[in-house]
């Protein structure tokens, strides 16, 4: 992923947290003679080593899922909020452009066993349910629901590399950034608004 020095985000923290929340992801990798992809939760955690990591699983009837063999390489990215910059927002003039996050994580596949998979499940919906009215646990499933489980693949991620893109207007000067975050939030979308979040996260 290009990123000019500018927006470069080399701080791990901010990284996990971006990931944890936006972890519908895309999981990228090399399936025959051309690049497949699958939008699906990925979740930041530790293996057994305590080795950051990300789990995932996908439908063993997805062609995707013959080409994820151990030690196979991928590239799960994770998109964020994003917004058009209009150039009447700047006090001189200056190109249009787009405000945005983004995290690409390249790493190796390493294929976990039920139990593992069966532990990452209960996490992934504990993480949404407790939201919920009425939350629900794998723990209260029935046998006949758990036995979906036996068309799924589970696997770690083992992270070889991270590129992470805050595209946030950082190299605009003070008044131009105020102008900019006044503009955003006047947007109904909730998608500028986050964006002007993560603004005033990088310049109170």
């Amino acid at each position: 992923m290009y990123t000019p020095k500018p927006y470069k985000n080399d701080e791990i923290q901010d990284i996990k947290e971006f990931i944890r929340d936006h972890s519908f992801g895309i999981l990228l990798n090399q399936t025959g003679n051309k690049i497949v992809g699958t939008h699906i939760p990925l979740e930041i955690d530790k293996d057994e080593f305590g080795k950051d990591i990300l789990f995932g699983h996908i439908s063993k009837a997805n062609p995707q899922a013959d080409a994820l063999k151990n030690e196979s390489e991928v590239l799960a990215i994770f998109n964020g909020p994003h917004s058009y910059i209009s150039s009447s927002w700047y006090k001189k003039e200056d190109a249009p452009t787009w405000n945005y996050i983004a995290v690409h994580i390249y790493g190796k596949i390493r294929l976990i066993d039920d139990k593992t998979l069966m532990t990452c499940l209960d996490k992934l919906v504990n993480k949404y349910e407790k939201k919920s009215e009425h939350p629900v646990s794998i723990k209260g499933m029935s046998k006949e629901t758990l036995s979906q489980m036996q068309g799924i693949l589970g696997f770690y991620i083992e992270i070889n590399n991270i590129e992470s893109t805050y595209k946030l207007s950082q190299n605009k000067n003070d008044k131009d950034y105020k102008n900019i975050i006044a503009n955003l939030q006047k947007n109904k979308n909730p998608k500028p608004k986050t964006v002007v979040d993560y603004m005033k996260l990088l310049r109170p």
